[in-house]
């Protein structure tokens, strides 16, 4: 009998009835990605150039110790930079296309064309310094940054070799580019939205299907089983992730009974389930936290007390993204949503944070979990449009049939232009139900 229990466990664990939207070939996405960039190298890089101020942007990394920027300006079939990989994009001006260069022996990609031939100059750092004393650029922008790591990625190194090789001149031009690193990562195409819609309902999907009972079985299924399942079911689908999901559970007893509980924990009727889950799909990321009630015998829906403590997750959501106006900065939407939400009574905590090339991506933060009274630096650069943000956040809430506070945990990628605050593939706006409803009818 515990050898058939097994076998049943292992087979049903492994059943999936969910119906993935289609996830491109290897070749497929290889295509998808060198499009998408050649997109934003040709469309969106100039214009954030001249908004910034610079005329020309060197970014220089080794191999194996990446900046963070270049990987998103490499062909989809390099997986790092090789040796020494130096970019060079330049401005000629507005009536002009723009000039990119490799400093290498062959070209980079379809746009970043080969300026670099070791017979006739076999010292590269001479040859970077001869096209950048030929071209005179007034204000060369490199990756040295003192607030965003994403935009620090140039070592002391090769910082050290770039002056050397300058003309003295134009030693004096060269200044942090951080501004225009941020925007760079930030801003989203509008190819790019077409493709996100897609990338997070893939997202929302594998949460669907993980959240169920082809994979929780109450009474036997651990938090741990559940996080397992869905690194998995990535990896089955042929996708990444940025991060290891976690699984937890709040349920009705004290959290020291909790705490002495065997871990991980095994899933039991009654649970309120939270999960933080994110993917990795054609250079973009996901990051979503949803939450799924398991069904008590007799039960059909959720109690009406956890679908009340769940609103006021949704209207703390409402609260945040109505602030959302560019040029303000992120501490500003942090402490207007926040008065607005004490003044309704919600016990907020707000850590959004922008989305895209990097899931803990670079551009306007709005407060984290230990800084709710405003984030120094990253926390005072302001929103500008065509930017995607996980909408991060929770709301304490007191259950009196528990005798005890909850916390509603969110998160939901969404978009912001001109047209205001969406969510890329909509939001949670109802628990989800294992079993789903109908299954277990009294």
């Amino acid at each position: 009998m515990k050898h058939c229990l097994i076998l049943l466990l292992v087979v049903s664990f492994n059943i999936s009835h969910a119906q993935y939207p289609v996830v491109l070939t290897q070749r497929e996405q290889s295509r998808v990605i060198d499009d998408l960039l050649e997109d934003r190298l040709r469309n969106t890089l100039p214009g954030l150039m001249r908004r910034e101020g610079f005329d020309m942007w060197v970014i220089i990394s080794r191999e194996y110790n990446e900046d963070p920027v270049i990987e998103t300006l490499l062909p989809a079939t390099w997986m790092a930079a090789r040796r020494t990989t130096m970019l060079v994009a330049f401005d000629r001006g507005l009536d002009k296309e723009m000039e990119y260069l490799a400093v290498a022996r062959y070209d980079v990609g379809k746009v970043f064309k080969r300026a670099w031939d070791p017979d006739a100059n076999p010292d590269q750092w001479a040859q970077l310094g001869k096209i950048i004393g030929e071209r005179n650029p007034k204000r060369i922008g490199v990756n040295k940054a003192p607030s965003w790591g994403h935009a620090d990625g140039l070592t002391s190194n090769d910082y050290d070799n770039l002056l050397r090789v300058l003309p003295k001149n134009l030693q004096s031009h060269v200044t942090s580019a951080e501004k225009l690193a941020v925007s760079w990562l930030e801003t989203r195409t509008e190819k790019e939205m077409t493709l996100y819609q897609q990338i997070c309902r893939i997202a929302h999907e594998i949460i669907l299907d993980g959240f169920s009972d082809t994979v929780i079985q109450p009474g036997v299924t651990t938090t741990e089983d559940v996080v397992w399942w869905y690194r998995e079911k990535i990896k089955e689908l042929k996708l990444d992730t940025w991060f290891h999901p976690s699984v937890s559970v709040q349920r009705n007893e004290l959290e020291a009974v909790t705490a002495k509980r065997p871990t991980p924990l095994v899933i039991l009727p009654g649970d309120l389930l939270h999960v933080d889950f994110g993917i990795t799909y054609l250079r973009l990321n996901t990051d979503t936290q949803q939450h799924a009630y398991i069904l008590r015998a007799g039960e059909t829906e959720v109690p009406k007390y956890l679908k009340d403590a769940f609103a006021k997750g949704n209207r703390l959501q409402d609260l945040l993204t109505g602030n959302f106006k560019e040029g303000r900065t992120g501490n500003e939407v942090l402490k207007a949503t926040r008065e607005q939400a004490i003044a309704e009574g919600i016990t907020p905590s707000i850590y959004t944070h922008p989305i895209g090339f990097h899931g803990h991506a670079a551009g306007t933060t709005i407060g984290m979990w230990d800084s709710q009274g405003g984030v120094p630096f990253t926390g005072d650069y302001p929103m500008h449009y065509k930017t995607a943000y996980s909408i991060e956040l929770n709301c304490t809430v007191n259950i009196q049939d528990w005798k005890k506070d909850i916390r509603i945990q969110l998160e939901e990628d969404g978009y912001f232009d001109e047209s205001g605050f969406r969510y890329i593939d909509g939001r949670q706006r109802e628990i989800i139900l294992v079993p789903k409803p109908g299954l277990n009818k009294p």
